[in-house]
C-alpha cells in the first residue's frame, strides 16, 4: 500500500471494497455501482459512500463518463494498493482475492515454487483493459526471430501455459493470429480511435476456437504404469481431456507427454503418453509438443 495514503482508518470490509474498485479501474479501466453491489451484496447507497471515499483518497484515480454512465480510470491514475501481478492473473483468471492486498498466514504449511516469470504490473493492466474493452493495442515487441518490432494486435484472451503468460492476438504485422508473451511487451498503449475489422476478431481464430480430445495413457515404457493411473486419476487407464488447439502444444510440453507415434523418448520423467498422435494434426502449437512429428515429416523420414 502506498505511504501517501492512509487507509488504517477505515474497516477491512470497506477497505475490501475500496481495493476492488481499483483492481477494476486499473485492469478493466471500468466500472459501475452496480459491480460493487452484486459483489459484496451491499446497498447502492453503501456503494455510492464507497466511491465517494475512493474518488476523495485519489481523485486522479477516477472520472465519471457521462455518456457511457460508468466510472473510468482518470488520466493520472496512480495506485493506492501495490497488487502484485500474480494476484491479479489469480483474479482475472479465477474470480477470487480481489480483496486488500493483505499479507495473509497460510493455514497449513506449503511449499509452492514461485514462477521465475511475472508481467509487470503496468504492462499487465494496459492488456487487460484492451482485452476488456475490445481495442486494438500498440506495443513494442521482442521476438526472438524478429527482434524489437513495434506491432498492432487486437488480443482478446489471457493463455497461462505452465510457465508463463501469454495474450492471444490478431497480429497486423503478420496478418495471423499469434500468441504474445507478456514479459516481452514494453510500452503498451490502448488505441481507441482504430476499428476492429472482422477478420480480426476472435471467432475467426480457428486454433483458438478448435477444441482438441486427447486420449492419455501410462507411457508403454515406464514401470508400474497403475501408480500413474493413480497419480492422474484415470479411469481404466486412460485420462481424456480436451484443449483449445492453440494452446496444446504449450500444454503437453508442461506436463512432458510422449507424442511420438512409437513412444521413443527415453526420459525417466516423461510418464504418459498420447495414444494417437493424429489428434495433433492441423494443431499449430504441436511443434512443441515433445516427440511429435507431423505425418507428412514422418513419411518423408521412412
Amino acid at each position: 500500500m502506498s505511504s501517501t495514503f492512509d487507509l488504517s482508518e477505515y474497516s477491512v470490509p470497506q477497505r475490501d471494497r475500496l481495493a476492488f474498485i481499483e483492481l477494476l479501474l486499473y485492469f478493466m479501466g471500468e466500472l459501475r455501482r452496480s459491480d460493487i453491489v452484486s459483489r459484496f451484496g451491499i446497498q447502492s447507497a453503501a456503494a455510492t459512500r464507497d466511491l465517494a471515499i475512493y474518488k476523495k483518497l485519489a481523485p486522479s484515480n477516477i472520472d465519471y463518463n457521462t455518456k457511457q454512465k460508468n466510472y473510468v480510470l482518470g488520466q493520472a491514475f496512480k495506485p493506492l494498493f501495490q497488487f502484485s501481478s500474480e494476484r491479479v492473473l489469480s483474479w482475472i483468471s479465477k474470480s477470487f482475492g480481489d480483496g486488500e492486498p493483505t499479507q495473509l498466514n497460510p493455514w497449513l504449511a506449503t511449499d509452492i515454487p514461485a514462477r521465475l516469470t511475472q508481467p509487470a504490473i503496468d504492462t499487465l493492466s494496459v492488456v487487460t483493459r484492451a482485452i476488456h474493452q475490445r481495442s486494438i493495442l500498440a506495443i513494442h515487441y521482442h521476438s526472438l526471430s524478429s527482434g524489437l518490432t513495434e506491432r498492432e494486435i487486437v488480443p482478446f484472451a489471457l493463455i497461462d501455459n505452465g510457465q508463463r503468460w501469454h495474450v492471444r492476438a490478431y497480429d497486423r504485422h503478420h496478418q495471423d493470429f499469434r500468441d504474445f508473451v507478456i514479459t516481452r511487451i514494453q510500452h503498451p498503449q490502448v488505441r481507441k480511435d482504430s476499428i476492429i475489422q472482422p477478420h480480426e476478431l476472435s471467432e475467426q481464430d480457428t486454433q483458438w476456437t478448435r477444441i482438441v480430445e486427447l486420449d492419455l495413457v501410462p507411457h508403454p515404457n515406464r514401470p508400474r504404469p497403475e501408480i500413474t493411473e493413480l497419480d492422474y486419476g484415470m479411469i481404466d487407464g486412460h485420462l481424456r481431456v480436451r484443449l483449445r488447439a492453440s494452446s496444446v502444444g504449450y500444454i503437453l510440453r508442461c506436463w512432458n507427454v510422449d507424442c511420438s507415434a512409437d513412444h521413443h523418448l527415453n526420459d525417466p520423467a516423461i510418464r504418459l503418453w498420447l495414444s494417437d498422435p493424429l489428434t495433433l494434426y492441423g494443431v499449430k502449437s504441436a511443434v512443441l509438443a515433445p516427440g511429435y512429428v507431423p505425418p507428412t515429416s514422418q513419411t518423408r523420414r521412412v
